[in-house]
């Protein structure tokens, strides 16, 4: 066994690890900003069923890292494209800078013949890793203990993240505290209302949602919620030191992957070597709880969409409910007792979260949640300054998806008359 290092002065300490997460995990104030993340899949333009030669991808993400973009521009092991606009100060400054990339991205994929398409989990293709990094593989080796899941989330997922201020200290619907419980009690709605992943190889999984299935799937120490009923920050302390390691980073050679080493035990033993403030940022990133603050809050439970402009009703029905305070309040108080259902377990383990994974607004008790949110939403729009067009869409989406019980999932698993189930998945 071995022996424990003893830490020098410079090292980083258990108290100061945990007051560092803490001081950064919420940063309040009145909520002013909104942001957020686009996940695709990159597919060829004319043929979507054939996979994507490496060296085509290759050639696109060159050329698309010539694009002058204002957003960040990144690719997950998969291929998939992620697009991060800057935060912006409303909805609809959100979304033109998010559409204006894209506009430029889309373009240029269109030289290579590729475009992007959104689904939550790939609904043809089995998990095939494009990318090499150090990250990536040691990523890989950690998941592979644990059975295919892993593969599926690194190269078959994609998802709309929608990123919020914490909000005020105080106490209140706009209160970073109430916010973050209203994120984790709308989740399993947001999941529900979205979920647009029923396919895996060409086949029905059983869920309306196969990225959230797998992501209930994945190791439970760094995919699940922290636990319910305590302090947040502290909560989220607390889950991040005694969270596994996933690797330990070094300049030279493959990244270590530790076996049951959390970075609270890290930090005690110092061994493979002490760690560091910066490897302490980096086990954050680690972590994929369906919502993790990171100064903001990253809700990150929600399918990517269909359509070139699919994300935007996702990204408008959020951002009303948790900006505007009326809606806020409304939502809040109408889906609390959805606590009781979810049980214990932390989502998206619990059987609500389940539930929406597996059954989409099916689900008599979801389905009635997202009426009251949807409508709440559709209330608060004119007032967080939202323009005629996704007003527009959020209503259309509405009609045909809530007041339905429907997810766009069901599109798929149910299409119309004359095609073929699950076959009509282009875009």
């Amino acid at each position: 066994m071995d022996e424990p290092r003893t830490t020098p002065a410079s090292t980083l300490t258990e108290a100061v690890a945990e007051a560092y997460v803490e001081g950064i995990c919420f940063k309040t104030g009145p909520p002013r900003r909104l942001g957020v993340e686009l996940e695709w899949l990159v597919r060829d333009l004319h043929q979507p069923s054939r996979p994507v030669d490496p060296g085509r991808h290759a050639a696109a993400v060159a050329a698309l890292r010539r694009l002058p973009l204002r957003s960040p521009l990144t690719f997950e092991p998969g291929g998939q494209l992620e697009l991060s606009p800057p935060p912006a100060g409303s909805l609809t400054a959100c979304v033109a800078q998010a559409e204006a990339d894209l506009a430029l991205v889309r373009a240029a994929l269109r030289e290579h013949a590729l475009r992007l398409v959104g689904h939550g989990h790939d609904p043809r293709h089995p998990p095939r890793r494009l990318l090499t990094a150090p990250r990536y593989d040691a990523m890989e080796a950690y998941f592979d203990r644990g059975g295919p899941a892993g593969r599926s989330m690194m190269c078959s997922s994609a998802s709309v993240q929608v990123c919020l201020d914490a909000g005020h200290e105080e106490p209140g619907p706009l209160g970073y505290a109430r916010r973050w419980r209203l994120a984790h009690l709308l989740g399993a709605v947001l999941v529900a209302a979205f979920a647009n992943s029923p396919l895996r190889e060409g086949r029905p999984t059983g869920w309306r949602s196969t990225r959230q299935a797998v992501w209930a799937e994945l190791d439970p120490g760094r995919s699940l919620a922290p636990p319910d009923g305590r302090a947040p920050r502290a909560a989220w302390t607390r889950y991040v030191l005694d969270a596994p390691v996933m690797c330990v980073r070094c300049d030279e050679g493959p990244w270590s992957v530790p076996e049951g080493l959390t970075f609270r035990e890290w930090i005690r033993r110092g061994l493979p070597r002490p760690p560091e403030q910066a490897d302490l940022d980096y086990h954050v990133t680690t972590l994929f709880p369906p919502v993790r603050p990171r100064g903001h809050l990253e809700l990150r439970m929600i399918d990517a969409q269909r359509g070139d402009d699919g994300w935007q009703v996702p990204l408008a029905v959020t951002a009303a409910l948790f900006d505007d305070p009326e809606a806020s309040e409304t939502v809040y108080r109408a889906i609390k007792p959805l606590a009781e259902t979810a049980g214990s377990a932390p989502a998206p383990r619990n059987p609500l979260w389940r539930a929406a994974a597996r059954h989409g607004l099916a689900d008599p008790e979801l389905h009635a949640a997202a009426l009251v949110c949807f409508a709440a939403a559709q209330e608060a729009l004119p007032r967080i300054g939202a323009s005629d067009a996704l007003r527009a869409a959020v209503a259309a989406f509405t009609d045909r998806y809530v007041a339905r019980g429907r997810c766009p999932a069901d599109d798929v698993l149910d299409p119309a008359p004359g095609k073929a189930s699950g076959k009509d998945i282009r875009s």
